[in-house]
């Protein structure tokens, strides 16, 4: 036995979990926060008010939420999972009733303190409730179609729910997430190949119905999607944004302009600095090295979950951390498309860099039930 394993034994089992925690992620998840922070920083023009300061604040107590979660075993989440999925459901009903409505759509809930985003605690409860009905379903009915059918509802409901707010990001982003589960699961090839002939089918209808009397869609949606394919069509319009985005990114070059050099985000050309195009103003700064840095914290997380969930021998735990992973993925991924023109601006923000309460903290809670897996799973003697 070595020095570091005697006196790891050798402490209280509670302070041993701490010991176990998996410190790598939990240093790289400081890491981006602190670049997040570095970033706030530059776009409010070298000052803490009003973005970097209460980021900080959240993000404290999001790793105190995250160390918490992360001492409590495992199979205690599995068995709340259904009472955390329904939850955030009660929480977009009360939206639809309650919320409070910004930039157009009612997707927050005001606390007083706060303002809460429930779709954003949807994503890691509906990951929740799929782990734990694949952890209950018998490995041979997974593919059988009632029992693929009850996952989709488990998918839809909040789906359609955040869709009426509307927040189509979010919404891409549960489809997503819950399809990446069910395949992990082990639901047949076949029900996702025919998804994607439908939606292929529905995608070459909506182009070939375009000037005919079936038209699918009208006018102006036709007109959002020449814009998407060339922002030059209306550049001061619907295609400001990711015009401005693309010459921000361009205008970083290798290394960037320098920290706060940046001319698109100080002279405010770039619109949402500081929560959907960070990532731009990121790149604008420190060129694309920067960009590529952050890129490669992002995927070395997402290559701890993968080993936490290769390592544990649980169905939950394992399948719960890498819907984790999943959604992380999804978020940072949709976010640098988005900004560079390769996905519709669709309003997800960069993962522990965009200021936003909700997003921070329920990012952390989510890293607390992969650091639970993690420290809970089985150990030799």
């Amino acid at each position: 036995m070595s020095y570091l394993e005697y006196t790891v034994r050798s402490v209280p089992t509670g302070w041993r979990k701490v010991f176990h925690m998996n410190w790598p992620l939990t240093i790289l998840l400081v890491a981006i926060a602190s670049v997040g922070f570095l970033m706030l920083y530059a776009v409010a023009g070298g000052s803490f008010q009003p973005w970097a300061e209460p980021q900080m604040k959240r993000f404290a107590v999001g790793m105190v939420a995250m160390f918490a979660i992360a001492m409590v075993p495992i199979w205690f989440w599995r068995n709340v999972a259904g009472v955390a999925y329904l939850g955030s459901l009660l929480l977009l009903l009360m939206v639809e009733l309650f919320g409070s409505v910004g930039m157009g759509a009612q997707r927050w809930i005001d606390l007083g303190f706060m303002r809460l985003q429930p779709s954003e605690l949807t994503k890691i409860a509906m990951v929740m409730m799929l782990a734990a009905y694949y952890d209950w379903l018998p490995a041979n009915r997974t593919s059988h179609p009632f029992w693929v059918l009850v996952p989709l509802v488990i998918i839809l409901v909040p789906t359609a729910l955040v869709l009426r707010q509307p927040d189509l990001g979010t919404a891409i982003l549960l489809l997503t997430a819950g399809g990446g589960m069910m395949f992990l699961a082990g639901v047949h090839w076949g029900y996702f190949a025919a998804v994607i002939a439908a939606v292929t089918g529905l995608v070459a209808a909506v182009f070939e119905s375009r000037g005919t009397s079936w038209q699918l869609l009208k006018d102006y949606q036709y007109r959002r999607i020449d814009v998407f394919l060339d922002p030059d069509l209306d550049p001061l319009g619907a295609g400001y944004h990711i015009t401005q985005s693309k010459i921000a990114l361009g205008s970083g070059g290798w290394a960037g302009r320098g920290f706060m050099q940046g001319t698109q985000t100080r002279l405010n050309f770039l619109p949402e600095k500081h929560t959907d195009f960070i990532f731009t103003t990121l790149a604008e700064e420190f060129g694309f090295v920067g960009g590529v840095s952050i890129l490669v914290l992002y995927l070395l997380i997402i290559l701890f979950c993968i080993h936490t969930a290769l390592a544990t021998r649980d169905r939950f735990a394992s399948l719960n951390t890498l819907g984790i992973a999943i959604t992380f993925f999804l978020f940072f991924a949709v976010n640098m498309s988005m900004v560079m023109g390769l996905a519709p601006v669709v309003g997800v923000p960069l993962p522990m860099v965009s200021y936003g309460g909700s997003a921070m903290l329920v990012l952390l809670a989510a890293f607390g039930l992969v650091q639970s897996a993690h420290i809970h799973r089985p150990r030799q003697k």
